[in-house]
């Protein structure tokens, strides 16, 4: 629990842009508006808007491409959507973050980011937040990683089995490490055959804007993938072998650095991958233990994502975007 804790401040980064928005906006917009309705809570437009605006600082700081503000809009929602129907569940299991445990979490993020607890929170000001909403985002963030523990990592083991046979296939690659991006466009549960395929149709159109040169990796990413990193640029960071999903084992590597593969079936929709660098290589001689981490750490990965579409499917959820212009009032 406290490595997966230690994982999820990681990606919060300095701006912690990809946090949930605070429980009430600093004043009253008069024209503001429901975007999304989530089971019993709404979504408003101030939320949305300030959740877009942190969005695109992080962007900015990072160099990724921008996409158009009515798809930039739909991704941040989406994100929010799942964070909601997430947290009502951590409501429902009356699970709660301690003071004790949100200020170590504080502290963490703080050391991440090579500052002081002061120095943090002086810079939060800076970016235009306050420092109790900050501390609120936080609190939800590790809410969301208790919740996403009972449901899918708690389920999880790795047997000594696996350990084997993955240290069979990987070879000389088990020590190779991969910096990958990632875009999903994903399909519904149980979908058909024409909904399948307009899935492949879009991302084998997607592939080839990026290998014509017409639009880079990351700003497609960003625009149209249906993927946890996508307002990443779909960065996945760097993996080991046993670190990445299954289904890519035996493509990323025959990647050279910067090819984009083709579209990879899954049962969450079609992948494309590109390799932006590797390192390392050559000594299999791993310990066990790591190898075990690292098996644990995808299969939960792989998990999480079919039941983030299970729990999306069974909430209700009244995306009010689709229905309008996609931008405020």
């Amino acid at each position: 629990m406290k490595a997966r804790n230690a994982n999820t401040l990681a990606a919060l980064g300095l701006a912690l842009s990809l946090s949930m928005s605070p429980l009430a906006t600093a004043a009253v917009q008069p024209l503001d508006r429901v975007v999304a309705v989530v089971n019993d809570d709404a979504i408003m437009s101030s939320d949305l808007d300030q959740r877009v605006s942190q969005v695109r600082q992080q962007m900015q700081s990072r160099n990724i491409g921008m996409p158009d503000q009515n798809e930039l809009r739909e991704q941040v929602l989406s994100r929010m959507i799942t964070e909601q129907i997430e947290l009502q569940m951590a409501q429902r299991a009356n699970l709660s973050v301690s003071d004790s445990d949100l200020n170590q979490a504080m502290r963490g993020v703080a050391q991440r980011n090579n500052m002081t607890l002061e120095q943090f929170a002086d810079r939060v000001e800076q970016e235009g937040m306050s420092y109790a909403q900050v501390r609120e985002q936080v609190r939800r963030e590790l809410l969301i990683t208790q919740v996403q523990q009972r449901s899918v990592a708690s389920q999880v083991n790795i047997s000594d089995r696996e350990v084997d046979q993955y240290l069979k296939q990987a070879g000389s690659n088990a020590n190779t490490q991969y910096h990958l991006a990632h875009i999903l466009t994903s399909v519904p549960q149980a979908p058909t055959p024409q909904q399948a395929e307009a899935a492949r149709q879009k991302t084998e159109q997607l592939r080839q804007e990026i290998t014509s040169g017409r639009a880079k990796f990351q700003e497609v990413a960003a625009a149209q993938s249906d993927g946890p990193q996508a307002l990443d640029g779909g960065d996945l960071g760097w993996r080991s072998g046993a670190e990445m999903p299954s289904i890519f084992d035996d493509v990323v590597p025959r990647l050279s650095v910067g090819e984009v593969s083709e579209p990879i079936r899954s049962p969450s929709g079609y992948h494309l991958i590109t390799l932006l660098d590797k390192r390392g290589g050559g000594n299999a001689d791993q310990q066990r233990e790591q190898i075990r981490r690292t098996l644990f750490q995808r299969k939960v990965n792989e998990e999480l994502e079919a039941w983030t579409q299970e729990i999306r499917a069974s909430a209700y959820v009244d995306n009010r975007l689709e229905q309008g212009d996609g931008t405020s009032p």
